[in-house]
């Protein structure tokens, strides 16, 4: 059965995103580091040691095709699609053969700026579209 695995380290719609998988009889699997413990009714929460992509790695090996994961981690996600999972980020984009080699690209760009002693602006706060448009596109992906 197709479950949603939740990048949770930081996530900001840990609890939208159960509440959607509820209503579409989804199992949840939260998975985080020990520096970030959640526990959320409705979800299964997998434990990780700390390290660097700890989460990542496990997340990855748990993946199934068809399986939806929650992240805004770009190389995850492309990790995610060569499972053939379906990455979503917590602001809705669905992560694609057509846009995660630009993405990818532009994290590398951004670190190359950042390793030279360059500045990159921050993300925008969240605001409530943002939410919107995460449940409206994890709805279509969890009717279809």
């Amino acid at each position: 059965m197709a479950k949603i695995l939740i990048d949770a380290d930081g996530c900001p719609v840990v609890d939208l995103t159960i509440g959607l998988a509820k209503r579409f009889n989804w199992p949840v699997l939260l998975i985080c580091d020990t520096s970030h413990e959640m526990y959320r009714e409705g979800a299964e929460t997998l434990t990780v040691s700390k390290g660097a992509d700890a989460v990542d790695f496990v997340l990855v090996n748990r993946v199934q095709p068809g399986d939806i994961v929650v992240t805004q981690d770009y190389g995850l996600a492309a990790m995610v699609l060569a499972k053939r999972g379906v990455p979503i980020d917590q602001n809705g984009r669905v992560y694609n053969e057509g846009n995660i080699e630009q993405l990818l690209y532009g994290r590398h760009v951004a670190k190359k700026i950042r390793q030279s002693g360059g500045r990159m602006k921050g993300p925008k706060k969240r605001q409530q579209a943002d939410n919107d448009k995460f449940r409206d596109s994890l709805t279509r992906i969890l009717e279809a």
